[in-house]
């Protein structure tokens, strides 16, 4: 197929790093498509209202946090924000539990009052001494000891990853902070907050700003190459399937997401376990550690976006294997993967006309504001190359 249009930059995927490298060079005067497989914008940060009117998150909840004031103004421009102290719980043994752990879990174990200064020293006594935890399984175990592990963390992971945390990477469960106060927050970023009128809206208003900009959906990557001729091209997708997968895919891990709506009246019976009305559970998120429960987590995301409606919706979230055909949500924190992904990314630096930005492009969890910020650079990176356009 002989490509019968031009740009500057054809940009492949519509989520964060897509659309923010788009409306930086596009407001440098550059010509960009940006195409996306899928049927709308976003990426998985897409967010829409259901069936019953509430907002939700369509591919898992997207919590936007970060220390970073310019990646805060940059998109306070498309937005604003509803603050938010993202706070979650776990399900097991019959009962909620304070999480990330905290006093108030350690009060839950041990069913009497405590202090933080005994909790530490109930710590000291159980964690297992590892001075460089080199798993997951280490980096729990040398803080909290075996038995908490085995409680919030073990079972869930195995779910989550269907690999045993001593087989992952230290830094996978080193992001969840344990702490000996009362701070129950599972974030601990400066600022906590979500887009006041949903991401969905604060695309919009950056595509908006951005006449330069084409959007093209329903277009992957071979299409996208034969249709257009372009000086550069920026690649967000994942980075084995740019090569081919010449050697062998990637390991990644997939979901299925079941969302379940209530109305009001259904909610009422729930009301003692939700502990407020229109909710159904006590908190924005619910972890499910046991391994004989097959999902995660519970979202009921209206909590942190506060919508002011009669009814609500649950997400549970199952964890899937990963096949060409499905969605690939997280890359595998293992030193396998990270060995084969040099192999790409050995590739990649050889290459001089296209850019790999975001999480499934360098193979690696990016937060939000992350990702932000690699779009941001990698747009400045292009701006000083190219200088400014002639047409």
């Amino acid at each position: 197929m002989q490509a019968d249009f031009s740009t500057d930059f054809l940009i492949i995927g519509a989520g964060f790093s897509g659309l923010v490298v788009a409306e930086r060079l596009s407001a440098a005067g550059w010509k960009c498509v940006v195409v996306d497989r899928r049927s709308h914008f976003g990426g998985n940060a897409h967010d829409s209202i259901d069936a019953a009117g509430v907002l939700i998150h369509q591919y898992g909840p997207h919590y936007f946090r970060t220390n970073s004031p310019r990646i805060v103004e940059y998109l306070s421009r498309f937005t604003e924000w509803r603050e938010v102290n993202y706070t979650i719980k776990s399900f097991t043994r019959g009962r909620y539990w304070s999480f990330p752990i905290n006093l108030n879990t350690f009060e839950e174990f041990t069913g009497h009052k405590s202090t933080s200064e005994e909790f530490v020293r109930w710590m000291e006594q159980n964690r297992i001494p590892i001075s460089q935890p080199t798993n997951s399984e280490e980096m729990i175990v040398s803080q909290v000891g075996q038995e908490l592990y085995e409680l919030f963390f073990k079972g869930y992971t195995l779910k989550q990853w269907k690999r045993h945390p001593r087989d992952l990477d230290a830094s996978l469960c080193g992001r969840i902070p344990i702490r000996t106060n009362r701070d129950d927050r599972y974030l601990s970023e400066n600022f906590q907050a979500l887009p006041k009128e949903g991401y969905s809206a604060m695309f919009d208003r950056m595509l908006a700003a951005s006449p330069d900009v084409e959007l093209q959906l329903g277009v992957d990557f071979d299409e996208a190459k034969a249709r257009w001729k372009y000086k550069h091209l920026i690649f967000t997708g994942p980075i084995d399937e740019f090569y081919g997968r010449q050697f062998g895919p990637l390991p990644y891990r997939s979901l299925r997401f079941e969302p379940e709506s209530f109305s009001s009246e259904q909610l009422k019976s729930r009301e003692p376990i939700s502990q407020m009305p229109g909710f159904w559970q006590p908190a924005m998120q619910v972890n499910y550690p046991d391994e004989s429960v097959p999902f995660t987590r519970i979202v009921e995301i209206k909590h942190a976006t506060g919508q002011k409606i009669d009814a609500t919706t649950i997400v549970r979230e199952y964890p899937k294997d990963w096949t060409v055909d499905a969605e690939p949500y997280y890359p595998m924190p293992a030193q396998d993967a990270k060995q084969l992904y040099q192999r790409y990314a050995a590739l990649a630096s050889a290459e001089e006309q296209t850019s790999f930005i975001g999480r499934l492009a360098t193979y690696r969890y990016y937060n939000m504001d992350q990702v932000t910020g690699m779009a941001l650079a990698e747009a400045d990176r292009l701006i000083s190359r190219y200088g400014s356009p002639l047409h």
